[in-house]
């Protein structure tokens, strides 16, 4: 009996995705050991997030970095960077009153739900550009000109979501950040598989990248990785730590924290909640070290066969079609679409997502297409065994009545 069931929380199947409302994904054997082990000892956690900077800086080609708690934290960190750089006295006052400097540009067609993580440090955003492709009214998307009309002295930095169809490319809107001496904060926080795209954001100009640390990296679950300029993770971080500090015996890490160019101990920061333990950065440094492009042709081939489990027993099914997806970027998660035929059942993808749901063990789809008559199968934390599972729960509910 595992220790869930021991809790009276049963443990479910997984073939939603890395969601964090279903505990992302299973954490690494080496990662878990590791975290164990690091449980044992304790050491100073900035020396240790010094020791992190470094593993990410060789990691993601940047000049430092950062274990937050989880992506989104390292958004409002990037923000709360961006508006007070090194300046103590802007620190104290955030969020909201760091002055004028307090706004970040985001294409329109880039708003989402998580960006609420910029306004947590209390940034104003400011839209820009149209997206006339996506409701097919015109072949244009946001343009490089509308950005660079958008920035002004009031503005902290520019937001970028990616994603594989993202628009206008990162390195267009990186040159004009550039020339007009703005930095630009990246959300990747799910684009991990492939391992490449640890490098790719830094690359195309990024001044810093929130990627998570749970998901494909199998880290653990409330991490996440804010990598970029020094200075502006020295601010992070500073926002962040336990500053509890006398300013003439702190010695802070002087790769990661210049103590020389501030003039005095900043007071908790707006992060001060963001905290991460040291067993979290061992296990997150650990699962970035282990995260190779070995590892993903193997997890590729993996979730292939798992994929083909499920799309194989399905395909004598009538009231189904059941068709793979290739990722669109390599090494991405391939996923499986279920699309329900109507003329067969009068069973909806709603309804059947809902019953797969209150079965036992329970299990969890896709909900991506639902609007559309369809389900998908993600393989991130399915094995065969659980893949036959999943098919013959399937089957059971489409045949039922």
């Amino acid at each position: 009996m595992s220790i869930y069931q021991r809790l009276g929380v049963p443990p479910v199947i997984n073939a939603a995705g890395t969601l964090t409302r279903l505990g992302g994904t299973v954490m690494l054997p080496e990662v878990r050991d590791a975290m164990s082990e690091a449980a044992c000892e304790l050491v100073p956690v900035d020396e240790l997030q010094a020791m992190a900077s470094r593993a990410i800086a060789s990691a993601c080609g940047s000049e430092a970095g950062l274990v937050t708690s989880g992506a989104s934290a390292g958004l409002t960190l990037a923000a709360a960077a961006c508006m007070a750089g090194l300046d103590i006295v802007k620190m104290d006052r955030l969020p909201g009153g760091a002055g004028p400097r307090s706004e970040i540009v985001i294409c329109r067609s880039h708003r989402n739900s998580y960006d609420h993580a910029f306004r947590v440090a209390g940034a104003t955003l400011v839209e820009v550009g149209f997206s006339d492709r996506s409701p097919g009214v015109g072949v244009r998307e946001t343009e490089a000109w509308e950005i660079d009309a958008a920035i002004t002295e009031n503005t902290a930095a520019i937001a970028y979501t990616a994603s594989a169809s993202a628009y206008p490319p990162l390195s267009v809107v990186s040159a004009v950040a550039r020339k007009r001496r703005v930095p630009v904060i990246v959300d990747a926080a799910g684009q991990l598989p492939p391992p490449s795209n640890l490098r790719r954001f830094i690359a195309e100009g990024a001044d810093l990248v929130a990627i998570s640390g749970g998901k494909a990296l199998r880290g653990p679950q409330g991490t996440g990785i804010l990598a970029g300029r020094s200075d502006l993770i020295a601010s992070a971080a500073l926002q962040q730590l336990d500053m509890d500090v006398t300013f003439e015996t702190w010695l802070p890490p002087p790769d990661l924290i210049p103590r020389d160019k501030l003039t005095g101990a900043p007071r908790h920061g707006m992060g001060r909640g963001f905290k991460v333990s040291k067993e979290q950065i061992v296990g997150l440094v650990v699962a970035l070290g282990l995260f190779t492009d070995e590892r993903a042709k193997a997890d590729y081939a993996r979730w292939l066969e798992v994929l083909h489990v499920i799309e194989l027993g399905l395909r004598n099914c009538a009231r189904v079609q059941a068709t793979l997806v290739p990722p669109r970027q390599a090494l991405g998660f391939p996923l499986l679409e279920v699309q329900l035929d109507p003329k067969e059942t009068a069973l909806t993808a709603y309804e059947l997502v809902a019953r797969m749901k209150k079965g036992r063990p329970a299990i969890h789809l896709g909900e991506r297409r639902l609007m559309d008559g369809g389900i998908l199968v993600h393989p991130a934390s399915l094995d065969q065994a659980t893949a036959r599972i999943v098919l013959q729960r399937l089957l059971a509910e489409l045949q039922a009545p």
